[in-house]
């Protein structure tokens, strides 16, 4: 690997000194039934809080992503190009080599502190999930949680885990002292399509009763219906289903988005579509053939389905005011060069 490559100018966009020196890392395996075939390469970091390229159009400006990499092992994830730069395999290594930055709650309490830091709002599971299943080895979260709480510094957290409902009493303190945004990702509730596509995920229905579960304790949480998956979970029936389910939860928003295809997450993907459904590459080639996203007309059908059933079933489309605060740029913008802080889908 070339840990030299993961540098302030490859995450970045700038040029600057390494994040982490290669004698820093150590790499482990442990041996239980969760973490089987997974590596690892635990290292302490020079930096945390990341800022967003300029040319993003994001609508927030700072990150923090504690890990690279992600056991979750979603076969769509565009996040699977950055392992590239470690020259870590974006398929399988992806899933299996997970990076820890394992100073990562003391050095953001570092960072906050210092006077160069003006408090602004910071985005987490914007690259890979903060609360994939390594969270429940390494509790990185509680610490950052904390840090952002004694700051009063304003944050936002995407997430297909249910381990953040372990860190549920430092959600509310947080929330008592500044703006806490919470979202959780859903894109179909299909157990067959989850167990193929979303292998290390925890199941549809036990996100959606994190959803529930964080409503009761007063921390509204909105869904983002990602990613709907074209000619496998976009059929009316199978929308209506994912909606119905969604309002039922008592989520404060949802939001869908199509699925895109990014370099290192298109060819994984289209890999595992010609195993599992041969009969559909050929319509995946000819829908994605002008690049990443799907056309236009398909989106805005899509978009206009859910939310006609959001209005249906009582729900809405975030919007100002809403506590989710994580929201893809719009499909028509000009590309942004790798890499990118995007969100984790």
């Amino acid at each position: 690997m070339r840990w030299e490559n993961l540098t302030e100018s490859a995450e970045h966009g700038r040029a600057d000194a390494a994040l982490f020196g290669a004698d820093a890392v150590v790499s482990r395996t442990f041996d239980t039934p969760e973490f089987a075939g997974i590596t690892f390469h635990e290292i302490r970091a020079r930096s945390i809080i990341n800022r967003v390229p300029g040319a993003s159009r994001m609508p927030f400006e700072w990150t923090v992503n504690p890990y690279r990499g992600c056991t979750h092992a979603c076969v769509y994830c565009f996040a699977r190009k950055t392992h590239s730069y470690l020259d870590l395999d974006t398929g399988l290594g992806f899933d299996s080599q997970i990076v820890v930055k394992v100073n990562a709650p003391e050095l953001l309490r570092r960072q906050l502190a210092s006077r160069r830091w003006t408090g602004d709002h910071i985005a987490m599971g914007t690259n890979v999930d903060c609360y994939q299943r390594a969270e429940g080895r390494y509790r990185l979260m509680p610490g950052i949680l904390g840090a952002l709480r004694d700051h009063a510094n304003p944050f936002s957290i995407l997430t297909k885990g249910t381990l953040i409902l372990r860190d549920l009493d430092v959600l509310k303190q947080a929330a008592e002292v500044t703006d806490v945004g919470v979202s959780v990702s859903v894109g179909f509730t299909d157990r067959e399509l989850w167990r193929t596509v979303e292998p290390g995920t925890p199941a549809p229905e036990r996100r959606l009763d994190v959803v529930r579960t964080l409503g009761e304790h007063g921390i509204g949480c909105g869904v983002l219906m990602a990613p709907v998956i074209p000619f496998l979970s976009d059929h009316p029936a199978q929308l209506r289903a994912t909606v119905r389910a969604i309002a039922a939860a008592g989520a404060t928003s949802v939001t869908p988005l199509v699925l895109h295809l990014r370099p290192g997450a298109r060819e994984w993907f289209m890999a595992w579509l010609d195993r599992e459904h041969p009969y559909l590459v050929r319509r995946y080639e000819r829908l994605y053939a002008d690049g990443a996203y799907a056309p236009k007309w398909y989106q805005r059908r899509i978009t206009r389905q859910v939310h006609e059933l959001a209005r249906e079933y009582g729900i809405g489309p975030a919007g100002a005011g809403m506590p989710r605060r994580i929201r893809e740029p719009e499909p028509e913008a000009e590309p942004v060069s790798e890499p990118t802080q995007l969100t984790l889908l």
